[in-house]
C-alpha cells in the first residue's frame, strides 16, 4: 500500500528543523527500500515550509506511525500531518524520473477531491511527472484526490495538470527531490 505524508512546518521552526536534522535522516534511512518519492517543500524564497514522503508501506497503521514517529513530528517542528492512501500511477520512484534530480523547477501539487473521481489516468506529458496518483481513503476504494509531483515552468502551469472544476481546493507547492546529501 502507497502513502502520502505530507508535515507541514510550525511558524519559527527553522532552527529546530536544523537541530534535528541528522535525526530526521537517520529516520529516513530505515525506510530507503520504501521511498518512492520525498523532499521539502519550500517557500518562494527557498526556506522549507514542510517536508513530503511518498512510501510503499504495509498498512495504514503503518503509515501512522511513520509519520507520528518521525523525530521533526516529535519534537514539534510541524504543526499538522496529511496522510493519505495514494497510488502509483506511474509505478516507478522519484530516481527512475528521466528529468534527473535537477534543473527546472519542481512542485507538489495536491487536489482535494469533490464529488466523482477525476484525473484517474496519467496525463498525456509525463515525462514531466516524478510522481502521480490518486489519494485515496484507507481501505483504497474512495477517491479523495490526486497528488502529484512535478516539474513545470511556474506555479500555474504545475496546477493545469488537474482538472480545475473536479477539486474543493487545489494546492501548490514549491518542491525539491530530497534525501541525504552525498
Amino acid at each position: 500500500m502507497e502513502f502520502l505524508c505530507l508535515h507541514r512546518d510550525r511558524p519559527g521552526s527553522l532552527a529546530l528543523r536544523e537541530e534535528l536534522t541528522e535525526r530526521h535522516w537517520s529516520y529516513m534511512d530505515r525506510y530507503a527500500k520504501e521511498m518512492i518519492a520525498r523532499g521539502p517543500t519550500l517557500s518562494d524564497d527557498g526556506a522549507p515550509t514542510g517536508s513530503v514522503h511518498i512510501l510503499d508501506l504495509p498498512s495504514p497503521a503503518a503509515a501512522r506511525a511513520f509519520a507520528f514517529d518521525e523525530p521533526n513530528h516529535q519534537a514539534g517542528v510541524y504543526r499538522d500531518v496529511f496522510l493519505r492512501r495514494w497510488r502509483n500511477a506511474l509505478g516507478r520512484t522519484m530516481w527512475d524520473f528521466p528529468g534527473g534530480r535537477t534543473g527546472g523547477d519542481r512542485y507538489l501539487v495536491i487536489g482535494l477531491g469533490a464529488g466523482p473521481a477525476a484525473d484517474l489516468a496519467v496525463p498525456p506529458d509525463r515525462d514531466e511527472l516524478i510522481a502521480y496518483g490518486p489519494l485515496l481513503s484507507d481501505d483504497g476504494t474512495f477517491w479523495l484526490g490526486t497528488a502529484a509531483l512535478l516539474r513545470a515552468p511556474d506555479p500555474r502551469a504545475a496546477r493545469a495538470v488537474l482538472t480545475q472544476d473536479r477539486y474543493a481546493d487545489i494546492e501548490v507547492h514549491n518542491w525539491q527531490f530530497g534525501g541525504r546529501p552525498s
